[in-house]
């Protein structure tokens, strides 16, 4: 058990489990709820069922050579009619519709002949050989960059390439190590933070290999249309004007208050790249992008400057399977600084990747990323394993034979419907649809008292205790977890609430276990005064 400053100084997540296992032991008969994990509780069924089938298919080909136990290798020859027949023999269920959509229509989306990309998927989801290329494989990352340019890179001319990877936050530690095994960035560096925003891209910068100078560029409640997004102020932006800074880190949409930049801030980036800043590495995560109706990614007008980690998890409910990719384009800042180096930089990135390449100022940083996944001498063996890459391509190609797009307003209703019954209850203003993911909700707790039950209690409760006391005793006596804003970077008062972990209905009752402890707190607070009897 924690004391409450042992507590203070966890992570918001190593906070949260402890917080989850206190409720469980919530001294009053109410069921424990948990809206401190982002871990949606809808699942993607049809593409999941789709490759359960491929699958059945892949074993089916296997089994076409066979010595006792041992069975051989999926065989191109002749693949093409064995799958049709396999089709038709299947019940007509989502996951067979989506392989006969695919089947009929991969040509045209992958631009490739059936047998190549068949073969592929077959081949790949049976797991029988080492991921070729390491990158990703050809026709895998075909349907991921349709996808891509679709629901995240809309407008995007550009050419670009990915790296499939084991969710967004391998994404994230890779982009860190290869920056500074490449010397991009230097224990020292001043780098710029977009926040609020997820938890380690606060937390790396202050490791000890790292060291970075942070600089936080803060987003602020703004009303629009008397509703309520955070927003970048033209003065926190125009500090990214300094040359000084190499690299800004941007969580778009934010987490965890869920909104995506403005048309003006995009476009105010453009300028400070173009006319200040050229060399500035941009880093954005684009996780929550499908939540937001009508997104634009920094990537989509900054491709050379930006590397865009993005991850199935959440819009798929996927977080178990592990799959993201890093976009980068062809032509990028990365590559263009790595030509740049010192020449005593370059001899030692030289002997560095010298067991893969004798041409090292040809070697892209996209590779090297892969390449540092695996320290390099495991080169031969990097890669997202196979049968995860083709359900990384059945997610996509799901999305994309999705043409009414019945499947993200859906997902995008479910999170905007919550949020309705939790705002409600709260009486909190609602959030500017334009930009908002509706995903987490942020909120000031403690401007939040002050408003609905006074200026001189909301102060005085702030003297006498903690958000995260508070957080703990939410917990033990009502059974509800929310974790700190803080650790997030928002106010020390505010509070992340996940929209998309819990039953629709259990929003309402988060917000009145909020208010019945907060009035029990007031009454308290009143007596104490002689203000009731």
């Amino acid at each position: 058990m924690f004391s409450v400053k042992e507590a203070e100084s966890l992570s918001p997540f190593e906070l949260g489990l402890f917080l989850e296992k206190s409720a469980k032991k919530a001294v009053k008969n109410s069921v424990p709820l948990n809206a401190g994990r982002g871990n949606p509780n809808w699942t993607a069924a049809a593409p999941r069922e789709a490759f359960f089938l491929l699958g059945l298919f892949a074993v089916s080909e296997m089994e076409r050579v066979r010595q006792g136990e041992l069975s051989g290798m999926p065989a191109r020859i002749e693949m093409l009619g064995r799958f049709e027949v396999f089709l038709e023999a299947q019940s007509e269920t989502p996951g067979k519709n989506l392989l006969t959509g695919i089947w009929r229509k991969g040509e045209q989306i992958l631009g490739v002949d059936k047998h190549d990309w068949l073969f592929e998927f077959v081949d790949a989801i049976t797991g029988d050989n080492y991921p070729n290329p390491d990158r990703v494989l050809n026709y895998v990352e075909k349907a991921i960059k349709a996808y891509l340019k679709k629901e995240i890179f809309e407008g995007l001319k550009k050419p670009f390439d990915i790296f499939a990877v084991e969710g967004g936050t391998a994404g994230i530690c890779y982009l860190f190590d290869s920056l500074v095994n490449n010397f991009l960035l230097q224990p020292g560096d001043k780098i710029a933070l977009m926040i609020p925003t997820f938890t380690p891209y606060l937390e790396i910068p202050q490791l000890s290999r790292y060291r970075f100078d942070v600089v936080q560029i803060r987003s602020m409640p703004e009303l629009i249309d008397d509703r309520l997004t955070y927003q970048f102020s033209s003065r926190e932006i125009e500090k990214l004007r300094d040359s000084s800074i190499k690299a800004v880190f941007m969580v778009n949409p934010s987490n965890p208050s869920s909104s995506a930049l403005k048309e003006e801030t995009i476009s105010k980036l453009v300028d400070i790249v173009e006319n200040d800043n050229p060399e500035l590495m941009i880093l954005t995560d684009d996780v929550y992008g499908t939540f937001v109706p009508k997104f634009q990614s920094v990537f989509s007008v900054l491709p050379f400057n930006t590397a865009c980690i993005y991850s199935f998890s959440k819009y798929f409910g996927a977080t178990g399977w592990r799959l993201g990719t890093i976009a980068l384009a062809d032509e990028n800042v990365f590559d263009a600084k790595l030509r740049n180096l010192p020449q005593a930089f370059i001899r030692e990135l030289e002997i560095r990747y010298e067991v893969i390449t004798k041409e090292t100022t040809n070697f892209k940083f996209i590779d090297r990323l892969v390449a540092d996944s695996r320290e390099v001498a495991l080169n031969h063996a990097a890669g997202l394993s196979t049968p995860q890459q083709v359900q990384m391509a059945l997610f996509s190609l799901f999305s994309l034979l999705d043409e009414e797009e019945s499947y993200k307003k859906k997902a995008q209703s479910i999170c905007r419907y919550r949020q309705k019954l939790l705002y409600e209850e709260l009486d909190l203003v609602m959030p500017f649809d334009h930009y908002d993911s509706a995903y987490y909700c942020e909120f000031d707790l403690l401007e939040w008292m002050k408003t609905h039950f006074g200026e001189q209690f909301g102060l005085d409760f702030q003297r006498e205790t903690s958000i995260t006391n508070f957080l703990m005793r939410l917990a033990l006596e009502h059974g509800l977890v929310l974790l700190k804003g803080s650790g997030f970077g928002g106010s020390e008062w505010s509070v992340r609430i996940s929209l998309a972990n819990l039953e629709t209905n259990d929003y309402k009752e988060i917000g009145r276990r909020i208010k019945k402890m907060v009035s029990d707190e007031f009454l308290k607070w009143q007596f104490e005064r002689g203000q009731v009897k």
